[in-house]
């Protein structure tokens, strides 16, 4: 791919300079950290610095290599979230046991290697950056190792001053790795909000439990070496423990949109409709189905139609609440499952969805190589309330998917709410009746 075609330029002007920016000061830390070295402002790496970054490194790789399906499809989920993983494990063990020049080529191998392996080359620029927020975040952590008097490698904690000293250098790590990272979501993506780009906040424990391990790992490395193969054991373990709730909504997520698939969908909805049973609750549904969405395919071609689909999912869910699910369950046809809801509930969501998306701009690629902007994706909803219009989840589909239709015959790009089924006539239940 040409370089001008790369995606990095496609991202708004803010996020570019913030990107581009963040990449600069991570390669002036490493010619620093180089030249530091090898002017001998510092000893030069020993022996056992050098065997303990192979260790680290071969470990890295082994890790992403035995995770590297359940790694692919998770990052494929994290479109306006943090995406986190362990890696923090392998760097800040390298930060506690070498110089941070070694520190900086432990992070180069293993983006490089996830970049290559795991992640798919179509988006280097997005591992250059992740590359480089842990460096910044490392060379932040080494600073603080180095006032609180750990000044020469293995800085290993042997007292309860030394370990105050690594646990604020670790919490040092993870607020600068976050903030940079959360700095570029909402600047890629000026629509996101600051409570979805902070994501769900216990998916930090994983980076949590990645630089406590870290520690760990630094310590048996310099004292007992040949327990760290074992450790990986424990480490795998914890991958799959932490991130397997992560891999199962990775697994039942949209490709091309980031939104659950109607599989994942269609297994959620009866679990929804029991839970409201038991509770005696409620449960909304909106199915919308975008207007004359063909129109941009045939005028702007597949990729573009994708770019703006993936555009519209980022702004449905932006306007649902938390806890609410959003599924791709057709070409062009999305569905909104809203636990709890009531009527009027549903109805006003529906018309924030239904406004933002009247103004909504998207900026795609053309067939033609040219960039064109495509204002306002317009679409029509059918809204669906349990029990109050349907007692099964067929019921409740046919029922939104109805008012949908009505919708969309009464002009397009309205909503439209499905109405509950009068009594039977002859039934013994009077018409009117509470």
């Amino acid at each position: 791919m040409p370089p001008r075609r790369w995606k990095l330029w496609s991202l708004p002007r803010p996020a570019l300079g913030y990107v581009l920016g963040v990449d600069a000061v991570a390669v002036t830390i490493t010619a620093l950290a180089l030249s530091s070295t090898m002017s001998g402002e510092r000893p030069g790496v020993s022996p056992s610095e050098w065997t303990a970054f192979a260790v680290l490194a071969v470990a890295s790789i082994l890790h992403l290599e035995s995770a590297r399906g359940i790694e692919r499809r998770r990052e494929m989920a994290a479109n306006t979230s943090p995406y986190t993983n362990l890696k923090s494990l392998w760097v800040f063990a390298g930060l506690l046991l070498l110089p941070l020049s070694l520190v900086v080529a432990l992070v180069v191998v293993s983006y490089g290697y996830s970049w290559i392996r795991v992640y798919g080359r179509t988006i280097a620029h997005r591992k250059v950056f992740s590359a480089s927020t842990f460096i910044l975040a490392s060379a932040a952590a080494a600073a603080v190792l180095q006032a609180g008097g750990l000044l020469t490698e293995p800085r290993v904690p042997t007292s309860a001053w030394t370990l105050l000293v690594v646990l604020a250098a670790a919490t040092t790590w993870w607020l600068v790795n976050f903030a940079l990272v959360i700095g570029a979501i909402l600047l890629a993506a000026p629509d996101a909000t600051a409570r979805g780009a902070l994501g769900d906040l216990s998916e930090q424990l994983v980076v949590v439990a990645g630089l406590g391990l870290g520690v760990a790992v630094a310590g048996l490395q310099a004292s007992y070496p040949w327990i760290v193969p074992i450790l990986m054991v424990t480490v795998l373990t914890l991958h799959r423990d932490l991130l397997l709730p992560q891999f199962r909504r990775a697994a039942g997520t949209d490709v091309k949109t980031g939104l659950a698939t109607p599989s994942y969908w269609a297994n959620a909805v009866p679990v929804e409709l029991a839970r409201a049973e038991t509770l005696r609750s409620t449960v909304g549904l909106l199915m919308l189905d975008l207007d004359r969405f063909k129109e941009i395919n045939d005028t702007y071609g597949h990729p573009a139609g994708d770019r703006a689909l993936k555009a519209v999912g980022e702004s449905v869910r932006a306007e649902v609440r938390q806890g609410d699910l959003v599924a791709r369950v057709g070409g062009d046809e999305l569905a909104v499952l809203l636990p709890g809801a009531s009527e009027t509930e549903v109805l006003e969501i529906a018309e924030r969805i239904r406004d933002r998306l009247t103004t909504l701009t998207v900026s795609v690629e053309t067939a033609s190589d040219t960039t064109a902007v495509i204002t306002g994706v317009p679409a029509s909803f059918g809204a669906a309330v349990y029990p109050e219009v349907a007692e099964t989840m067929d019921q409740l589909v046919l029922a939104a998917d109805n008012a949908l239709l009505t919708a969309k015959r009464a002009g397009r790009n309205k909503i439209v709410a499905a109405r509950p089924n009068p009594p039977a006539v002859g039934s013994d239940q009077p018409v009117g009746d509470v």
